[in-house]
């Protein structure tokens, strides 16, 4: 029962659930044939954590940020509509996947100005940036302070404070540690790391790590008030995040304060997707998910108004 329960409740806070194809005896996903092929990866060297990145397809580039416990291999099932027609710069953030945990905490804000200069030394100077929960949280912070390199930015799944998680949700985060380790090895958020990491044995570390992370109250309301792009907010009409938070969240970036015009003279730049029949748990891995970020980062989905349907 014990097992059981802290399977479960590392699962609840990891933000992570394999696709079933990602759920085999500690191998690492195969490729899709529909995914565009790795054309480049490796690692790269910022402030002390070597990251490793894979990149794919042909187009405006755009950069994939993973959740708490995955690695680039979560989005295997909607790889195929991110990299159709963009370059993909997908990111095993710090810790994760086959980038090593290094010497010092797990911040967001620290994780986002790492990203800033690994974009730059990849060759970028902008790109899109679509961020998943955790990588939601790095994806926020680098757009805020490194607004020139982003032109258009995805959040998914992620709060802009602790206080927008479901409140049941905060002593299972602050529960996560390196006790929990043992309980884990059958479970797909070790399998998968175990596949590709560097050092198997940093996963204790990983748990204490992503546990003081999610102990700490941050706001990152002034992270908020720097963005200056095209934002897009999606959540799970099930997801973890409260309904009320994401509406907050929506507020924060001047969208849903009025109604829009019948010519969208007061429309907001930003926009909020509530998704239905999707869980936190199931969002990354969502085709209808892919399909909405990427119609909003293609700068398209507006429909013909009234007028424009009659001819006038």
């Amino acid at each position: 029962m014990l097992k059981m329960r802290l399977i479960s409740m590392i699962a609840t806070v990891a933000a992570f659930l394999a696709a079933p194809d990602m759920a085999g005896a500690g191998v690492a996903p195969s490729e899709d044939k529909a995914v565009a092929p790795i054309v480049r990866k490796g690692s790269v060297p910022v402030n002390g954590i070597d990251y490793y990145y894979e990149i794919r397809g042909e187009g405006e580039p755009l950069l994939l940020l993973h959740g708490g416990l995955g690695q680039i291999e979560m989005f295997a099932p909607v790889m195929p509509v991110f990299a159709d027609h963009r370059q993909v710069i997908a990111v095993d953030l710090q810790g994760h996947g086959r980038t090593p945990l290094g010497k010092r905490p797990i911040d967001l804000a620290a994780i986002g100005a790492d990203l800033a200069i690994l974009v730059k030394q990849l060759g970028y100077d902008k790109l899109d940036v679509f961020g998943y929960s955790f990588g939601g949280g790095v994806a926020l912070n680098m757009a805020a302070n490194a607004p020139d390199r982003v032109r258009r930015l995805v959040i998914l799944s992620a709060p802009y404070a602790q206080n927008g998680f479901f409140p049941e949700m905060l002593p299972q985060q602050a529960a996560v540690g390196a006790g929990m380790a043992e309980m884990m090895k059958d479970t797909p958020m070790f399998l998968t790391y175990k596949a590709v990491a560097p050092d198997v044995s940093e996963f204790p570390k990983l748990l204490d790590a992503m546990g003081a992370l999610m102990r700490e109250p941050k706001v990152y309301s002034d992270a908020v008030a720097r963005l200056t792009m095209p934002v897009m907010l999606i959540y799970g009409d099930a997801d973890m995040i409260r309904p009320e938070h994401m509406i907050d969240f929506y507020h924060k970036l001047g969208g849903g304060l009025r109604d829009a015009g019948w010519m969208r003279e007061n429309m907001s730049k930003n926009r909020l997707a509530i998704l239905p029949d999707l869980t936190h748990y199931e969002t990354f891995a969502s085709p209808l998910m892919a399909n909405v970020a990427m119609t909003f980062l293609d700068g398209g989905g507006k429909a013909p108004n009234w007028a424009e349907q009659v001819g006038k």
